[in-house]
């Protein structure tokens, strides 16, 4: 029988094939549901601020207090005045020594899908990508059914012209010298089966999109594996449905990696059914998908969420984790290796995995709204850090040398605190970002020690870019 029909709205369960067959519990806790579209401003320009930027420039303790920095007041001595922070990378950024938050307005022209319910099921607004230059790459959902793409300068503006391509649902987006590549959904079908009972659907397609520096096609690749005469419903199908399907992007500079939850089909008899798992796929850079790579897999956790992968200069290895509820955990996988052990009680989410200092990873995860960070190399964490956040989607991106900053939704903004990446001590206090955060989108990394994030902006067709600016030393 179909998995889909068992299960009622989002909270359908799948199976997978053979003797486990465990229950999906821990993914069926999703977010609670928040208003369609995009949010009203959070903040208006500070006097002397740029038009459409929002808490520009403000230092984390003048954010934490509320409150502007004291005026100094004019003296007959001579006073000595603070040096100006230590520009940092092309774009000249400062690095301080606390963090220091910049949002902007980004009007891109077109409507922008809202956030919706946040679900693992729901289609993803927008991603970001760091380009080498300092700049970036902008991507988001119209409601046209087309995925958009824009070019943001040093001042985290629009340059040029936005271009799009055809999709139901954007996933990731990642950057190099030569443009980047999309991760994105297309239409698929079904075929007609049969299935053992129900319905199952859609039947959808995953794709990378290669663009150059003009945000022009390049190539695309698809990396589920329907066409030539394979449909959704036949035998060994590899493809996107309704239920949790986003992905993330890792490239090691001369290939692509695609980790994303994946719909599974499999014979039963003279009928069909179609379980959950996730699936890696390595593409190089003519497009063209590298078979048999040491990394990637057809099939890795079952059932699966919350999929995260990063390329690993040091070992030369991409490195995926997992939420999965076999065994209800925290995983790494093809073969499992626990990293941290959960329950299924509908509340446990993995966040994201970055390079930790020296050797190995960390991750962040979060069970019962608790959010932790574990260490570990390629088996159980050697070290966890038991935070004070209180979140069930958190995030976590490395933020310049040797350390990394953990976020996550706090009311209508979002907090954040950075740790050391080699020993899990905070470094300085918690601050915020005067933007909403989504459950499923992901901060990024740039090359001159800052982090962007997308978020939803103050009308339909704008996106705020949140940028935590680098620290010194």
């Amino acid at each position: 029988m179909s998995d889909v029909d068992q299960y009622p709205s989002h909270r359908r369960r799948p199976r997978f094939t053979g003797r486990r067959r465990l229950a999906l519990a821990a993914v069926t806790g999703l977010a609670a549901v928040t208003a369609l579209g995009t949010v009203a401003a959070l903040s208006a320009a500070a006097p002397g601020q740029a038009p459409g930027e929002t808490g520009a420039s403000l230092p984390a303790a003048a954010q934490r207090s509320g409150t502007p920095a004291p005026a100094q007041t004019p003296t007959a001595t001579a006073t000595r005045t603070s040096p100006a922070p230590p520009a940092t990378g092309p774009c000249g950024r400062p690095a301080g020594a606390e963090p220091v938050v910049k949002v902007t307005e980004v009007k891109v022209g077109t409507r922008v899908t809202g956030y919706g319910q946040e679900g693992d099921t729901d289609a993803l607004p927008m991603a970001i990508a760091a380009r080498p230059d300092g700049g970036s790459w902008l991507a988001w959902l119209g409601t046209d059914g087309r995925v958009h793409l824009g070019r943001l300068g040093c001042d985290d503006r629009l340059v040029g012209t936005a271009t799009s391509f055809a999709g139901i649902d954007l996933q990731d987006v990642q950057a190099d010298s030569g443009g980047g590549v999309l991760l994105l959904t297309r239409r698929g079908s079904c075929g007609s089966g049969p299935l053992c009972g129900g319905s199952s659907s859609p039947c959808n397609t995953m794709h990378m999109v290669r663009f150059d520096n003009a945000g022009k096609l390049v190539w695309e690749r698809q990396v589920t594996n329907l066409g030539g005469g394979r449909d959704g419903y036949d035998d060994g199908a590899r493809f996107v449905w309704w239920y949790q399907h986003h992905g993330r992007l890792a490239s090691d500079g001369t290939t692509w990696a695609a980790y994303f939850g994946v719909a599974i089909t499999v014979q039963n008899g003279n009928c069909v059914d179609v379980h959950e798992g996730d699936r890696m796929q390595v593409v190089d850079a003519k497009g063209a998908l590298v078979t048999r790579h040491r990394d990637s897999f057809d099939v890795g956790c079952s059932h699966s969420w919350t999929a995260r992968v990063v390329w690993d200069p040091r070992t030369r290895h991409y490195v995926t984790v997992c939420a999965t509820d076999n065994a209800c955990r925290i995983a790494r996988p093809a073969p499992y290796r626990t990293v941290a052990a959960g329950t299924c009680d509908g509340t446990l989410f993995g966040g994201d995995v970055v390079l930790a200092e020296g050797r190995g990873y960390w991750t962040a995860w979060s069970q019962g709204g608790r959010v932790r960070l574990a260490r570990f190399t390629d088996g159980p964490a050697g070290s966890t850090v038991d935070t004070s956040a209180r979140s069930s989607h958190p995030h976590l991106v490395g933020y310049g040398t040797g350390r990394m900053l953990l976020a996550w939704g706090s009311g209508s903004a979002t907090a954040a605190q950075v740790y050391d990446a080699g020993s899990g001590k905070t470094v300085g206090g918690r601050f915020t970002l005067t933007v909403r955060d989504h459950n499923y989108q992901a901060f990024k990394a740039y090359p001159d020690g800052s982090v962007a994030y997308p978020a939803a902006g103050g009308g339909g067709t704008s996106i705020r870019v949140a940028r935590v600016l680098p620290l010194a030393g």
